[in-house]
């Protein structure tokens, strides 16, 4: 679906990162939207960098202090949320928005949750929002 289609839709949980999308320039995105900002506090936010080499690059970036200053969870690299696993499980009705690749019923927690897939940029403003959101009206 287009962004405009599904923005201001309440979010439960953004995951950001994976094995697959953790790359170091999508995490140095989302650190840019959180610099001096709080993710919503209704609104899990997880950040999963794609490895331990990723992890550490971002580490010494400042980007990991950028993501828990903001709120959100800091997690190990590997699977964990979008994996329906760990941290992160969705619960029947609750809604998601990940930067992962896939989002089949059942694969973040319950088959009645919903999940929607993201840029970095989106995935960090509606983090901020608490709703899905355009990065273009965060300033």
């Amino acid at each position: 679906k287009d962004l405009s289609a599904v923005e201001g839709l309440q979010l439960d949980e953004v995951f950001i990162g994976s094995c697959a999308n953790g790359r170091l320039e999508d995490l140095a995105i989302v650190a840019r939207y959180f610099e001096g900002r709080q993710v919503h506090p209704r609104t899990r936010t997880m950040v999963v960098p794609g490895s331990k080499k990723i992890y550490m690059e971002a580490l010494k970036a400042g980007y990991i202090e950028s993501f828990m200053r903001a709120g959100a969870i800091v997690m190990n690299a590997g699977c964990g949320p979008c994996l329906g696993r760990q941290h992160g499980v969705l619960a029947p009705g609750e809604r998601a928005l990940s930067t992962s690749n896939r989002n089949y019923p059942g694969r973040m927690g319950s088959a009645n949750a919903e999940i929607y897939l993201a840029s970095p940029a989106v995935a960090a403003a509606s983090a901020l929002a608490g709703a899905i959101a355009d990065p273009r009206g965060v300033s």
